[in-house]
């Protein structure tokens, strides 16, 4: 393996590396270097690239935030066979997760992608892109070289990003949607949900290894890092934007790799889990588009809630600046257990998921342990980990179709 596909594996994984530290956020602007890369989608759109080439019909959107992100939405309206277009058909949201875009939903082929899965069986699909994502480094004031442009948690994903898009595809359907998560696609959801926003627009949700809690994480490179030098991290905490290909996130990943109990030579087992399922040919399709940029604050809140074992706000780390924000001198908690009783979920999860935990995942299911009988469905999938659940060859036949039964019966 090249040593810029080992940079782009191991960004994955610091994730959950990082701790809080007062220097926070300070500025840095991109280098004319940093900006050829970062600012180099695909040359084509997601339609051009991975949907129309197929025979499916897809719309490039951009769906405008509270805060003025502008994101960019895909839509494919109808599958190969036609049918009249989208406007009757459900809809459906997928949302990925984090430090990657809505190309992950079309790795696979036609017939093993959800996103042209879930066309072709007469859904009118939707495909997110998180703010500072490739197609969503865009703003109607900021600019991404600035470092307020990465002032944000997933705490403004779930409260700003997802609202929008929500909103949007409502108004052009007038209908309720079904939504799909992947990791941190989930844990947004639960943390929307469990404020009871959006759920007046949801008529149910599948959630693809879920993360609400990160206590139980047990891949390598994740406990590698937790235990990395101080002075290393203080490199990354200069950053607003999380680069995965600069050079100072760089040196700091390749430096992980001399620990010997990390085997760089098997990244994907010692980040994700052993994935049972994965195709040479997805992953380097996968490769060829991630890692994508996060701001370093994000990490930071990913990183507390690995830490501090609870779903909270952002923790700014002070008593003071609690308060300025919230008004009380710890963060709130997002209490998933107030998820409405008779709200549909779905929760699909790995037994060798090293990201979303199988005891993670049981605390998650004890939050919902007064769900409705019939409301809540659970599927276990002792040899699947985190990347499956995306990119698996078996994820149709495994998955797939069983979140499409979900929907049906949810109608």
């Amino acid at each position: 393996m090249g040593a810029c596909k080992l940079v782009r594996f191991l960004s994955i994984v610091v994730m959950f590396s990082i701790q809080p530290h007062p220097a926070a956020f300070g500025s840095r602007k991109l280098t004319s270097d940093d900006a050829a890369v970062v600012m180099n989608p695909p040359p084509l759109g997601i339609c051009a690239s991975a949907v129309t080439k197929y025979g499916y019909k897809c719309h490039e959107i951009d769906v405008t935030t509270e805060d003025g992100y502008i994101l960019s939405v895909q839509r494919i309206p109808e599958g190969r066979g036609g049918g009249g277009g989208g406007r009757n058909k459900q809809p459906v949201l997928l949302q990925h997760g984090v430090l990657v875009d809505g190309m992950t939903w079309l790795l696979n082929s036609p017939d093993q992608s959800l996103a042209l899965i879930l066309a072709d069986h007469g859904y009118d699909v939707w495909i997110a892109n998180t703010r500072g994502t490739s197609f969503s480094r865009r703003h109607v004031s900021l600019n991404p070289d600035m470092p307020e442009f990465w002032n944000w948690t997933w705490d403004e994903i779930a409260a700003r990003d997802l609202p929008a898009v929500i909103a949007y595809i409502f108004q052009q359907t007038n209908q309720k949607i079904h939504y799909v998560g992947h990791s941190l696609g989930t844990l947004i959801a639960l943390a929307s949900f469990s404020e009871r926003k959006q759920i007046d627009k949801v008529r149910s949700a599948a959630l693809l290894s879920p993360v609400a809690y990160l206590s139980h994480m047990t891949t390598p490179l994740g406990v590698v890092a937790a235990k990395a030098f101080v002075g290393e991290l203080t490199i990354v905490f200069g950053l607003a934007e999380f680069y995965p290909k600069g050079k100072e996130v760089s040196r700091f990943l390749k430096g992980l790799c001399a620990d010997p109990k990390v085997d760089c030579y098997d990244l994907m087992t010692a980040i994700t889990g052993k994935n049972c399922c994965l195709n040479a040919s997805t992953v380097d399709a996968f490769l060829r588009n991630e890692p994508q940029s996060t701001s370093t604050k994000n990490m930071v809140h990913l990183a507390q809630t690995v830490r501090d074992g609870v779903l909270m706000k952002y923790d700014y780390g002070t008593r003071g600046f609690n308060v300025e924000h919230y008004g009380v001198p710890r963060p709130p908690i997002y209490n998933i257990s107030n998820i409405p009783n008779d709200f549909p979920l779905f929760l699909s999860y790995g037994g060798q998921d090293a990201l979303s935990d199988p005891k993670d995942v049981a605390t998650l299911l004890d939050d919902l342990k007064l769900h409705d009988e019939g409301k809540l469905s659970v599927q276990y999938i002792k040899d699947f980990a985190h990347a499956d659940f995306i990119m698996g060859v078996t994820a149709k036949d495994v998955i797939y179709d069983k979140v499409i039964s979900f929907f049906k019966r949810n109608q």
